[in-house]
C-alpha cells in the first residue's frame, strides 16, 4: 500500500480553479449537434411544460379538494360523495397526462442523445483519420480511446438526463412561483428568503467539487492510457520481471484518480442530503408560519375584498397547498444544484473531444494524382478501365494536363528534419534510387534511417531541401496518391480481426481472391495459411494472435504483395523470421521486388548484400555509399561492421 499522497497532489483545503474553464464555445457547440434535432426538441419541450404545469395543478387542486368538497362535507355532515369523486377524476386524468408527458419526453431524450453521440464519435472518428502520424507519435493510445468511451458517456448522461432535467426544473419553478404568489405573498417571501440560503450552500459547495471534477477526467484518460501500454506490452513485463514496478507506477495513477474523484464526490455527496434537509426545515417552519397567518389572521386585509396572494386570509386548502407548492419549489432547486457537477463533469468530457477535434489535420496542398493511363499515339492519357500502367496526372495553371508514367524514380536532395525544430534528425542528405534499384540503409539504431522512409511517405514534411518523385516534388503530390504507389512492410505488424483473405486484401481493398492467394503464394505464406483450421477462412484476432511472429511477418509482407506498387519500402521487414524462413521468405521477396524500386532498412547485413547501393548512416547523415564490394574495398565503418560480424543496434 502506498503512503501518503503522490508528490505534488494537492491536499484538502487547497482547492485549486481547474486550469482549462469551460468554456461558452462549448455549450455552443454542444447546442449545434442538438438543434440537429430540433423538431424532437421542440416535442420534449412541449412534454415538459405539460408535466410542470400539470404538478402545479395537482398542488393547487388538493386546497380546492379540502376547502370547496371536504371542508364542506364535515361542517354540513354530507355523505353525498359524488362531486369530491368528480373531482378526484378529474385529478387523475390530469396526473395520467403528466405521466404520459414524462414518459415520452424521457424516451425521446434517449434517442436524442444517443444521436448527438453517434454524430460526436462520427465526426470524431473521421477527424481522428486526418490526424498526422506525428499526433499518435505524442499522445498515448489509451488517453485517445478515453475519448470515445468515458468523455463520451459523460456527454450521454448530461444530454439524457440532465439537460431534460434542468428544463424541467425552470419550467417548474417559474409555474410554482406563480401559483405560491397567487396562494400567499407572505409565505412565498419567506420561501425566497430561505432559498437564497439553500443557493449560497450550493454555490459554495458545487465550487469546491467542480475543479475536482475536470480533473477526474483527465486522471482517467491518464490510468486508460497506461492500462493499455501494459497490456500491449504485458510479455515484456513478465520477461524483466517489471510487475512490482508496473504496480507501484499504477498504484500512483490510481491514488491521483481515486483522490480527484473522492474529492469531486465528496462535495458532490454532501450537498444532496444538506439541500434535502434545508427543505424539510423549511417545510415545517412554512406550515408553522402559514397557521399562525391562518390562526392570527395577520396580514389579511378581507375588506379589500381580494382573495390574491393570500390577503383576504389563509384558508386550510390555502397552507395544505402552498406545503406543496413550497415542496414543488425547493425540490427543483435542489436537482439543479445537484445536476452541477454533472454539467461540469460532462463539459469537461466535451472540452476533451473539441480539443481532440481541434486538432489540425495533416495538410495536403498537393494537387497531382495517380490515375490508371494508356498509350494513345504514343502519349499517355486518363483510362477509365484498369490497364496496368499508372501515371502522374499533373494539372498546370494554364489549364493543360500533363501526364508522368510512374516509373519509382525517387531522389532527395539536401533534406534536412528534425521532429522538432531545434533538434534536427536528418543533415544533407541526399541520394537517388532509379527504377528497379534496390537502395540499402544501415547504421546504428537512431541514425536516421526509419526517418528517411517516413519522409518519402509524407509522415512528417521535410524542413529543408527537396524530394522529387518521377520528376515531381512529392509536396505537390496528393498524400493520400503517394501511398498508394508505395508498398511498406514494417518490422512491427498490425493485424486486424477478420478473416487471413481480409487481412491480405487491406492492401488492395478491390483485390479478388486469386490475387490474394497468388500474393500469399509471392510471399511464401501460401504454405502455412492452408494449414491454418479453415485456411485463408480462418479468422483473426487480437493481432493474430496464435500466429508466430514469423507468420504474421509473412501477411505482412502478402498484404504488401498484393498492392502491387512500383516503390517498396522494406523496415526491417524480415528482423522477425527466423535464418531458415528468412531464405525462403527472400525467394519470394526478390520476386515481389523485380522491377521495382526498393528501400530497404536492415540491421543484418547479410540481407542488403545484393542492395545495389548501400548507404551507412551515422548521426543523421550519409558517411559511406556504394555497392558491398565497394564498401568492403573502401575498409571504412562499413567493412567494421562486416568484418566485426555486428548486427547494429
Amino acid at each position: 500500500m502506498m503512503q501518503g499522497r503522490a508528490p505534488g497532489r494537492r491536499g484538502p483545503g487547497n482547492y485549486a480553479k481547474p486550469q482549462n474553464k469551460v468554456q461558452k464555445k462549448t455549450l455552443v457547440r454542444l447546442s449545434k449537434y442538438l438543434w440537429e434535432y430540433k423538431v424532437r426538441l421542440v416535442f420534449v419541450i412541449l412534454c415538459i411544460i405539460i408535466s410542470s404545469i400539470v404538478g402545479v395543478a395537482i398542488s393547487t387542486s388538493i386546497g380546492r379538494l379540502i376547502d370547496d368538497y371536504i371542508t364542506p362535507m364535515l361542517v354540513t355532515g354530507s355523505t353525498d360523495f359524488s362531486p369530491l369523486l368528480k373531482a378526484v377524476i378529474t385529478m387523475a386524468v390530469i396526473c395520467a397526462m403528466g405521466v404520459i408527458s414524462t414518459f415520452l419526453y424521457n424516451r425521446f431524450m434517449v434517442d436524442i442523445a444517443q444521436g448527438v453521440l453517434k454524430s460526436i464519435r462520427n465526426k470524431m472518428f473521421s477527424h481522428m483519420q486526418g490526424l498526422s502520424i506525428k499526433y499518435f507519435d505524442t499522445h498515448s493510445h489509451g488517453d485517445v480511446m478515453s475519448h470515445y468511451t468515458n468523455d463520451t458517456d459523460t456527454l450521454r448522461q448530461m444530454i439524457s438526463q440532465t439537460v431534460p432535467h434542468l428544463f424541467s426544473s425552470l419550467v417548474s419553478i417559474v409555474s410554482v412561483f406563480a401559483a405560491m404568489v397567487s396562494t400567499s405573498i407572505y409565505l412565498t417571501v419567506f420561501v425566497l428568503i430561505s432559498v437564497s440560503g439553500m443557493l449560497f450552500l450550493a454555490g459554495k459547495i458545487g465550487g469546491k467539487s467542480g475543479s475536482f471534477f475536470v480533473k477526474q477526467q483527465k486522471s482517467l484518460g491518464k490510468i486508460n492510457g497506461f492500462i493499455e501500454e501494459m497490456v500491449n506490452g504485458q510479455k515484456v513485463v513478465k520477461v524483466f520481471c517489471h510487475e512490482e514496478k508496473a504496480k507501484k507506477q499504477f498504484d500512483e495513477l490510481n491514488e491521483d484518480l481515486c483522490y480527484n474523484a473522492a474529492e469531486a464526490n465528496k462535495f458532490a455527496n454532501i450537498m444532496g442530503p444538506l439541500t434535502n434537509n434545508y427543505g424539510h426545515i423549511q417545510y415545517v417552519l412554512v406550515a408553522a408560519l402559514g397557521a399562525l397567518l391562518a390562526i392570527t389572521k395577520l396580514g389579511a386585509f378581507p375588506q379589500l375584498g381580494i382573495s390574491f396572494g393570500g390577503l383576504a386570509g389563509l384558508t386550510l386548502g390555502d397552507i395544505a397547498a402552498f406545503l406543496l407548492l413550497s415542496k414543488s419549489f425547493t425540490m427543483p432547486i435542489n436537482q439543479i444544484s445537484q445536476q452541477f457537477n454533472s454539467v461540469v463533469m460532462a463539459l469537461a468530457g466535451a472540452d476533451r473531444i473539441f480539443e481532440l477535434m481541434d486538432q489540425e489535420e495533416e495538410e495536403d496542398e498537393g494537387y497531382v494524382t495517380l490515375v490508371n493511363a494508356k498509350e494513345v499515339d504514343g502519349n499517355l492519357v486518363e483510362s477509365e478501365k484498369r490497364t496496368g500502367i499508372w501515371a502522374w496526372k499533373h494539372p498546370h495553371g494554364d489549364g493543360t494536363v500533363t501526364y508522368t508514367r510512374l516509373n519509382g524514380d525517387v531522389r532527395l536532395t539536401d533534406v534536412d528534419f528534425g521532429y522538432k525544430p531545434e533538434k534536427q534528425v536528418l543533415h544533407n542528405i541526399s541520394l537517388y534510387a532509379k527504377p528497379g534499384q534496390k537502395v540499402a540503409f544501415v547504421g546504428a539504431t537512431g541514425a536516421g534511417k526509419t526517418t528517411i522512409t517516413n519522409l518519402i511517405n509524407r509522415f512528417y514534411d521535410i524542413q529543408g531541401g527537396k524530394i522529387h518523385y518521377d520528376g515531381i516534388n512529392i509536396n505537390k503530390i496528393k498524400k493520400t496518391d503517394l501511398r498508394l504507389s508505395l508498398g511498406v512492410v514494417l518490422q512491427e505488424v498490425n493485424l486486424f480481426t477478420g478473416t487471413v483473405m481480409e487481412n491480405i486484401r487491406y492492401g488492395k481493398l478491390d483485390a479478388t481472391d486469386e490475387e490474394c492467394i497468388a500474393a500469399a503464394k509471392l510471399a511464401n505464406a501460401d504454405g502455412f495459411i492452408k494449414m491454418l483450421p479453415e485456411g485463408y477462412n480462418t479468422v483473426l484476432k487480437g493481432d493474430g494472435a496464435g500466429l508466430s511472429q514469423g507468420q504474421r511477418q509473412l501477411i505482412s509482407i502478402a498484404r504488401a504483395a498484393v498492392a502491387d506498387p512500383p516503390v517498396m519500402i522494406l523496415d526491417e521487414a524480415t528482423s522477425s523470421i527466423d535464418t531458415r524462413t528468412e531464405a525462403i521468405v527472400s525467394k519470394g521477396m526478390d520476386k515481389l521486388m523485380e522491377g521495382r524500386t526498393v528501400f530497404v532498412i536492415a540491421h543484418r547485413l547479410s540481407t542488403v548484400q545484393n542492395a545495389d547501393v548501400i548507404m551507412v548512416l551515422e548521426q543523421g547523415k550519409i558517411i559511406e555509399r556504394g555497392s558491398h564490394d565497394d564498401l568492403i574495398a573502401q575498409k571504412g565503418k562499413y567493412y567494421q561492421l562486416y568484418t566485426g560480424a555486428f548486427e547494429l543496434e
